[in-house]
């Protein structure tokens, strides 16, 4: 276990739990304990901080921001005067301006950064001599940042396709004026490119200020203009953002207050020349695109396949998750991949080009392909959500993406009508490659389902491992509580916590009343109010409703956690990769589920019917103290946790089901609880005495099923193609699928007019193609007869010849008679 913990025991170790003698407050200790008080996040909750906590570990509102930056924002807690000269600091790189209200707060500005995630925050007050205050600050992408700390493109298609043909007229955008504290302001374009050759050490990007729309502008949250082409060489920047901004600041300034649009295509400043001739103009663009896609190396071969499916890639959230600009839970329009629906993303970049891969999926669930549909799904060059350690292409998050693959679509598709040029070389994968997850839960009183099917109960009381993994030091832990309100002896998962390989530790917890759910990040609980979506060290969050959390690590393993009926269900999906390396409750991901209950000594369960044996296998897989991930930021959670044994060998839960017609219960059990995996949800309501709990088990069980069915794996053909001169009828390459064929005019088919996708993988027939139809065969056919002919005449010729000549001979011939 030692070797399995190394990475999740560093990142507490960060933390310097060690005490630390001889000081007495915080500053430049946060994160500490001390001997006498506390500088860690549990100290409030303990009531242990020291008394100068707050004024040096600091907490900010709002606590998150756009990544271009502008976001004012408070210190909370910690005292300024009127004479300090704040200076805020950054990821410990990027400086900004400060200041102090009228109230005495602090205020800093967040600056553009070319990342995102969490990133460090210092605060100083003697104008950057000390930064004797700590903190954090999130940098958020602008595609998923809240459109209310935006300012917003009004019809922003409009935007992105103004001087192409019949789009014209003045253009609108709106903000918030509390974005932007001041009376009077300037609207400004901003331009973002990237220079170096690619792949390089001198491959940077960077932000600039092009010029101003208006100046001395009322801040009243609107400003309607009609473009014209940039003069000056500007129409050249194609990429950028409009910022609104205080007008007491000269024209340009970095780092101040302002609101921005989100980044996008700049055609309404483009050059007359593109005014005149948009898809020429777009055109030239294109072919200079793809001479520069043929000198850049092939990223294709490192990003992961697509999911055959619209259900297979809604159910691995471990390594795919929503595209915000095509979201069918959303209604999104999905603009660019007509005709789809809905689109993922694969989470995590490629290894070393740092790509990603997008898959979008029509209405009848099945993947759309760019051979098909200008819809389809694409590979990107850089990856939109960026990759860590961010700040130089291809890795800075969305524009390095819009750069290399969305100005591209631009030029090739959007602008002009050549998306041959852009498919080929972001073509599609057609998912034969994709294997699905290996997915196992936990719910209820709780009950598993390991990876390999096995399902059994386990009620003991303690900290569990659930997960472990040699491969990645993966590390999934759970405690379980006994049932609040009942005498009987039954427990229920009430806190999951998890790090993988250099990941950062994330903890998902019943909150107190247990009707939401608790987030912690390295002990700090985590809210969730401004950003649905968190990036740390080789983990994200993704926390949409206080009920319903995922946790995606870089190795692409998946943890759900749904809250109902004041009850946990833990959903974890580990791919291929994980195949012959897991062991814990969730067992050995292996298929094999003979050796699914295996204890932490080696030993096989014998009779996985016997709740006894089971018990014993269960408890072997108590934590070990110092191995131990969990927060204990209460007394009863010191008490009952951390300062025992991990597993409470006195708690001996109820094992089997009472039967007792008389039981007030039994008739609601029976309308309750039918069908496949019954036995769960009676127990829970029989001996956990909760109709809730038993119907929430139902629930997780059947959803466990609905989730085997969706990552079922599919047998599919590939795509084919049309013929050349010809068409192709279908469009779904899966078991069971038809695609027809037939020939434009004046052609015939050859080969299959039409081919069934066969359970082997393999198209049924012969590839079809179009012929022109041959003149040989009556040219032959004429030659033969006309040969024929010839001989005949020739024959009688020489026939003729040959009667004439005897006829001549006979005529002259001597006769004896006559002489």
């Amino acid at each position: 276990m030692m070797g399995r913990l190394t990475a999740a025991i560093f990142v507490l170790l960060v933390s310097c739990v060690c005490r630390t003698s001889g000081v007495t407050g915080c500053e430049g200790y946060c994160g500490r304990a001390l001997s006498s008080c506390s500088c860690q996040p549990t100290c409030a909750s303990l009531k242990t901080c020291c008394a100068d906590y707050k004024e040096y570990c600091v907490s900010t509102l709002p606590y998150s921001g756009t990544i271009l930056g502008g976001t004012d924002f408070v210190v909370l807690d910690a005292t300024f005067n009127a004479s300090s000269e704040v200076v805020c600091r950054f990821d410990n790189s990027t400086d900004t301006v400060g200041y102090v209200d009228d109230t005495g707060r602090g205020h800093c500005i967040s600056p553009t950064l070319y990342e995102t995630g969490w990133v460090s925050l210092k605060i100083s007050s003697d104008n950057g001599t000390t930064f004797n205050r700590v903190g954090s600050w999130l940098s958020v992408h602008t595609g998923k940042l809240d459109s209310k700390f935006k300012a917003i493109l009004v019809n922003s298609t409009k935007w992105q396709y103004y001087g192409t043909p019949n789009v014209g007229g003045s253009l609108e955008m709106t903000w918030d004026i509390s974005l932007v504290g001041a009376d009077r302001v300037n609207i400004e374009l901003w331009g973002y490119t990237e220079t170096g050759e690619p792949y390089s050490d001198n491959w940077q990007g960077r932000w600039e200020y092009l010029y101003s729309l208006a100046k001395d502008q009322p801040n009243n949250g609107s400003f309607r203009f009609v473009p014209q082409p940039a003069a000056n060489g500007f129409s050249s920047w194609e990429l950028g953002s409009v910022r609104v901004s205080p007008s007491t600041y000269p024209d340009g300034t970095w780092n101040v207050q302002a609101a921005w649009t989100e980044d996008h295509a700049l055609a309404w400043h483009l050059e007359e020349k593109f005014r005149l001739d948009s898809a020429g103009w777009a055109l030239e663009k294109c072919l200079a695109w793809d001479q520069l896609e043929e000198k850049l190396p092939n990223f294709l071969d490192e990003i992961i396949d697509c999911p055959c499916t619209l259900a297979q890639a809604r159910a691995d959230t471990g390594r795919f998750h929503t595209d915000y600009g095509c979201d069918i839970e959303k209604g999104s329009v999905c603009t660019y991949h007509p005709g789809s629906v809905h689109c993922v993303r694969a989470i995590q970049a490629s290894p070393k080009y740092a790509a990603g891969q997008q898959c979008c999926y029509d209405k009848t669930g099945v993947q759309v392909l760019t051979e098909d549909s200008i819809g389809g799904s694409t590979p990107d060059r850089a990856h939109d959500w960026g990759s860590p350690p961010f700040k130089k292409p291809p890795r800075i998050p969305g524009l390095s993406h819009w750069i290399y693959d969305v100005l591209s679509f631009y030029y090739c598709c959007l602008w002009s009508d050549n998306c041959n040029y852009y498919f080929k070389h972001r073509p599609s994968s057609d998912c034969r490659r994709y294997q699905s997850p290996s997915s196992a839960v936990v719910f209820g009183d709780p009950h598993f389902i390991t990876f390999d099917g096995v399902s059994y109960s386990f009620n003991g009381k303690g900290e569990y491992t659930l997960v472990t993994s040699e491969e990645t030091q993966l590390v999934i832990q759970g405690r379980t509580e006994p049932v609040e309100g009942t005498t009987l002896n039954a427990t229920t998962l009430t806190s999951v916590v998890m790090t993988d390989l250099y990941s950062d530790v994330i903890e998902v917890r019943l909150a107190s009343g247990h009707n939401s759910l608790e987030v912690l990040h390295n002990q700090r609980t985590l809210s969730f109010s401004e950003q649905s979506w968190m990036d740390f060290r080789g983990v994200f969050v993704f926390c949409p409703t206080s009920t319903n959390v995922t946790v995606m690590f870089g190795s692409g393993a998946g943890v759900e956690v749904r809250l109902r009926e004041g009850t946990m269900t833990t959903t974890v999906l580990l791919p291929e990769e994980f195949k012959n390396s897991t062991l814990g409750l969730l067992g050995t991901m292996n298929g094999d589920a003979k050796d699914d209950l295996l204890s932490s000594s080696g030993q096989l369960v014998q009779d996985y019917s016997s709740p006894e044996e089971v018990f014993e296998f269960g408890a072997s897989w108590a934590v070990l103290n110092k191995s131990a991930l969990f927060t204990y930021d209460s007394d009863y959670l010191l008490n009952e946790y951390k300062f025992v044994p991990r597993h409470d060998d006195t708690f001996i839960p109820q094992f089997t089901v009472p039967e007792n017609p008389d039981d007030p219960l039994a008739n609601l059990t029976a309308e309750i609880c039918s069908g496949e995996g019954s036995q769960f949800c009676r127990y829970d309501i029989l001996v956990g005495r909760s109709p809730q709990m038993g119907n929430a088990t139902r629930v997780s069980f059947q959803s466990h099923v609905t989730l085997m069915n969706d990552l079922k794996p599919v047998v599919t053909c590939g795509w084919v193609s049309p013929p050349t001169n010809g068409a192709k009828e279908g469009t779904t390459y899966l078991r069971g699928a038809v695609v027809k064929f037939s020939c434009d005019d004046g052609y015939i088919l050859k080969g299959s007019a039409e081919r069934t996708c066969q359970n082997s993988g393999q198209w049924s027939g012969e590839e079809a193609t179009c012929v022109t139809p041959s003149k040989i065969p009556g040219i032959v056919a004429g030659s033969v007869i006309g040969a024929v002919t010839l001989i005949i005449i020739i024959t009688t010729l020489v026939l003729h010849s040959r009667k004439q000549k005897r006829k001549h001979t006979e005529e002259h011939s001597w006769d004896p008679e006559e002489h």
